[in-house]
């Protein structure tokens, strides 16, 4: 198709510089027996007659062979390897014929192809990725424009559909479909192709094992892989940019006011949903349990940030439009979903539910998460103080205003240690190969995850994070308390239908300065009874 703008333009000819390192290494792996043939050809008509003219065509056969034969042996690799897949929820039309129509509709606005399928991340990002290599045959093709599997497929992030209205949604995607329109050019198509091609050769080098000849074999595979990335990264880095600044110009025709709303919730978004998983989603998942509508909760935690911050003021109002999320046929199952790949991607939890990795509702997780929390860290305190009989919070505040908080925190710290090393061994034995994505078109996560969502904490963080989770567990037990979620900070301490946020200052007080006065005086205000046991796990 023709590519008029000035940036396209230039994108094809980054394209065609690339196209030309593998002209090179082509020409290069093909000189010698290029060279070959020209000396038994002059040999064979006459020409070439004489001892040095036969050990010339003899020495140039000899370098010939081995030459095609490592040549053969690189591209076989390359055509092989599997470029990598983003783990993603692929989204059939059947599941969202409004989402696929607004798209389509946007095309054609637009005047480029449409996407050839539409797939959902855990992220708050949306893309372009090319996946010919894994759903040929699946790809839905758009009248009148090229083959549909020509098209690349539609990645969304998912906070995106259930925070953002339609019309935003339709302005924040107009760059990213106005890409497909340059990506359709044969010259760019070709060396994404060659670029992911090298990629993915040069990783599959590494991961290889087995004898010496086959790892030399694969060690030369990267070797080249990796030269002739070299060779053409600038080309590629500057092929993606002029691409992405021929779709931006070519959106300008469509929603572009809106659009400047729409990025401005892009970051809101972000803000919300890393809020939510490292202060809300981790502790459940460290719990064995994952929030089954992560997606629903960054709503809440927006509308809850918007409702404290006056920065976010007004956003909120938003909400009585019509959701993005309504254009899925079923929002609640797609969000299921996407929180199961949330929880396997950032955490590396079990790729399906079972006893010990179930999912829990907003509904359920005070009971289920927060509670549960609160007396496993309990239970690891008295574990550590070596308590006698029923422990009481009286105990502890003796213990730490007589001394010994170090070497309390200490003990707390190795036996964390010691439980996440044995989980990191379960779930390395249980996944010593990389774990294939349900829905995510071949995607696959290493094992475990690798994705740390929490900094590492000091010995006196640990201690009292854990003197915290023993008074609200006395606080549950005998004040009437409960535990609560707050969209923005996670487990929370309820009482009498309020968040009681004023507890740090006093545990730090204990934790650090042996002073057990001020939560004494906490206890009391709340009416905590120090001298009843704590119920544990």
């Amino acid at each position: 198709m023709a590519v008029p703008e000035t940036g396209a333009r230039s994108a094809r000819d980054h394209a065609l510089a690339v196209l030309r390192v593998r002209g090179a290494a082509l020409g290069a792996a093909l000189l010698p027996a290029a060279a070959a043939v020209v000396l038994l050809a002059g040999g064979a008509t006459g020409h070439l007659r004489g001892d040095g003219w036969d050990a010339l065509r003899w020495t140039a056969a000899a370098v010939a062979v081995p030459v095609l034969a490592a040549a053969a042996g690189v591209a076989v690799v390359i055509a092989r390897a599997r470029p990598a897949v983003s783990p993603t929820v692929q989204i059939d039309e059947s599941a969202a014929p409004d989402l696929y129509r607004l798209i389509r509709d946007l095309a054609d606005r637009l005047d480029v192809p449409a996407p050839s399928a539409i797939a959902l991340t855990p992220d708050c990002d949306s893309w372009l990725e090319d996946r010919a290599h894994t759903t040929r045959g699946r790809r839905l093709p758009r009248p009148g424009t090229a083959r549909g599997s020509d098209a690349p497929v539609l990645v969304v992030g998912s906070p995106f559909l259930w925070w953002m209205r339609v019309a935003e949604l339709r302005a924040l995607l107009a760059p990213i479909v106005a890409g497909t329109g340059p990506s359709a050019h044969p010259d760019i198509a070709a060396a994404r192709r060659f670029v992911r091609g090298l990629d993915a050769a040069a990783a599959v080098a590494v991961a290889a094992r087995g004898p010496a000849p086959r790892r030399l074999a694969y060690d030369f595979t990267g070797w080249i892989s990796r030269l002739l990335l070299r060779a053409g990264a600038s080309h590629a880095a500057e092929m993606e940019r002029m691409v992405a600044a021929a779709a931006a110009v070519r959106a300008q025709t469509v929603d572009y006011g809106l659009r400047v709303v729409a990025q401005e919730q892009v970051g809101l978004a972000y803000a919300g949903w890393d809020r939510l998983l490292t202060r809300v989603a981790l502790p459940a998942w460290r719990t064995g349990r994952w929030p089954a509508r992560l997606d629903a909760g960054v709503v809440s935690a927006l509308t809850e940030l918007s409702r404290r911050d006056r920065l976010a003021e007004g956003f909120a109002t938003r909400l009585g439009e019509r959701p993005a999320c309504d254009l899925l046929e079923e929002p609640g199952e797609v969000d299921r979903q996407v929180s199961l790949l949330a929880a396997r991607l950032f955490h590396g939890g079990p790729a399906e539910p079972g006893p010990d990795w179930a999912p829990v509702d907003w509904q359920g997780y005070p009971e289920e998460v927060v509670d549960r929390i609160w007396r496993s860290e309990a239970a690891r305190l008295f574990a550590a103080l070596r308590a006698d009989g029923n422990p009481t919070l009286a105990e502890l505040v003796d213990r730490l205003a007589g001394g010994g908080a170090d070497a309390l925190a200490a003990r707390i710290g190795a036996d964390l240690a010691r439980e996440e090393a044995a989980r990191a061994g379960a779930a390395r034995d249980a996944g010593a190969i990389p774990l294939p994505v349900p829905g995510g078109d071949g995607a696959l996560l290493p094992p475990g995850g690798g994705f740390p969502l929490q900094p590492p904490r000091s010995g006196r963080e640990l201690l009292a994070e854990h003197i915290t989770a023993a008074v609200c567990c006395a606080a549950v037990d005998t004040a009437g308390a409960a535990p609560g979620l707050d969209w923005l900070d996670g487990p929370a301490l309820f009482v009498e239908g309020e968040r009681r946020a004023d507890l740090a200052r006093p545990v730090l007080a204990l934790a650090e300065d042996g002073d057990p006065r001020p939560l004494l005086d906490w206890l009391a205000a709340v009416g905590v009874r120090p001298d009843k046991p704590i119920r544990l796990v």
